[in-house]
């Protein structure tokens, strides 16, 4: 399921990043609203991007969206909440919610931006929804 190459990241196999790209991109469709997915891994880097907005820098947003979750995990585990996986970002123009999604070979960070009219409750259903397909697709890949 993982590849590495010396002096590289680790990223997960080809035939799952496909699985992944399927995914994302059934999310954006399926939940008026949502403008990007993202899919990155734990340590920064793009792995898949669905997104209309033109200039949207998916190699920086996945840098800055792990560092945050890695954050956001460190001070929840400080106050005493458990097993945080997600953080919502709600602004004037929009939301952001950042979510860990726990594959075991190479844990990643799912990023959904939308407009400020998404229905919260459908964007976050249609996220736990991708995340449990992602792991459960993992765990087929490596079952054989």
């Amino acid at each position: 399921m993982i590849m590495v190459k010396e002096g590289q990241h680790r990223q997960p196999s080809t035939l799952f990043v496909k699985i992944a790209e399927r995914c994302i991109a059934e999310l954006s469709s399926s939940v008026a609203g949502i403008n990007s997915v993202l899919l990155a891994t734990s340590d920064g880097f793009e792995m898949a991007l669905v997104t209309n907005q033109a200039n949207l820098d998916g190699g920086k947003i996945s840098a800055v969206s792990s560092s945050i979750l890695s954050m956001i995990q460190s001070f929840t585990a400080e106050i005493k909440l458990v097993n945080c996986q997600s953080l919502i970002l709600d602004a004037q123009n929009g939301k952001a919610i950042i979510a860990s999604v726990p594959c075991k070979q190479v844990p990643l960070v799912l990023v959904v931006l939308t407009t400020e009219q998404v229905l919260l409750g459908q964007a976050l259903h249609g996220m736990r929804h991708c995340i449990q397909r992602l792991v459960d697709s993992e765990q087929k890949l490596l079952a054989g």
